[in-house]
């Protein structure tokens, strides 16, 4: 069992609900004959069993490699108290964070730190942090509870199905080396309705991330992430959202370092904003 680390109090995973439980109160008036009953209920297991199965690997080999081959817990050990994205990037990620969870929510914030990105004033029912390094979870203010694991080493998340209404992972989706495993994982402790909002930049410890990854484009990135919800069973049409620099605020310092790293193709002026949203089985509509 993982270590769960926790401030105020123990963490206990959410019992996902009995499903003999529920299916006894949906069709507890229910007359139909018990031919049609059973035919339902076999269609329903079918479909579930189908969802949350990774359909097709993305990746290949190559793609999944990185220059510094050594363990990721290594590469953490020590923490990095640091911004990895600039304000305007954080910014733009709250901002989709108070659109998308509703308050009383219960999250999970996958390969999260010290930052926390969502809205101050919005209180939710529990939010649970993944990492690398205790640290840095540990003086993250919203976490109410963390874990530390590697997931390239191993995928399986120790939580009950259906245990959380959104999962994020900001910045980080770019060092996955078995996404579809992680993204499977994901599918499975979201409730139907669930929201998994993956959101990055340009930015990366560029000898920590797949070759896929580094090898890429700006669109080439997008699209990979958007195959790894298409690969696996049950999530809906992936969305994506961008928000790029302007010319003008990325003209604005003319002075010859930026020059220079611009020129090299570096940055080029504000960080740009990319996120890609899908939802288990349906997306919700609130009143």
């Amino acid at each position: 069992m993982l270590p769960i680390h926790s401030k105020p109090k123990p963490w206990h995973p959410s019992i996902a609900a009995n499903p003999q439980t529920s299916s006894s109160v949906l069709f507890k008036n229910n007359v139909l004959p018990l031919k049609i009953s059973n035919s339902l209920d076999e269609n329903k297991a079918a479909n579930q069993s189908k969802a949350g199965r990774i359909k097709r690997l993305v990746l290949t080999n190559e793609g999944r490699t990185k220059l510094n081959i050594f363990p990721d817990r290594e590469f953490y050990a020590y923490p990095r108290f640091v911004t990895h994205v600039d304000d305007g990037f954080i910014a733009t990620l709250t901002s989709l964070c108070r659109e998308q969870l509703r308050p009383g929510s219960e999250i999970l914030d996958l390969m999260s730190s010290w930052i926390s990105h969502l809205p101050e004033e919005v209180v939710y029912k529990r939010v649970v942090g993944h990492g690398l390094n205790a640290q840095e979870l540990a003086r993250n203010p919203r976490l109410d509870y963390f874990f530390v694991k590697d997931l390239n080493q191993d995928q399986k998340l120790e939580m009950e199905d259906g245990s959380f209404d959104a999962v994020l992972c900001t910045v980080s989706v770019q060092y996955l080396q078995q996404p579809e495993k992680v993204f499977a994982e994901v599918f499975r402790v979201l409730r139907p309705g669930g929201v998994f909002i993956v959101s990055f930049s340009n930015r990366l410890f560029y000898e920590k991330a797949i070759s896929a990854w580094r090898d890429g484009t700006a669109y080439s990135r997008v699209q990979l992430v958007l195959q790894y919800f298409q690969c696996i069973e049950g999530f809906t049409q992936p969305e994506v959202i961008r928000k790029l620099p302007t010319a003008g605020k990325a003209q604005d310092d003319k002075s010859p370092f930026n020059w220079f790293v611009k020129w090299l193709g570096l940055f080029s002026g504000s960080d740009p904003f990319y996120a890609v949203i899908a939802y288990k089985n349906f997306r919700p509509v609130y009143e």
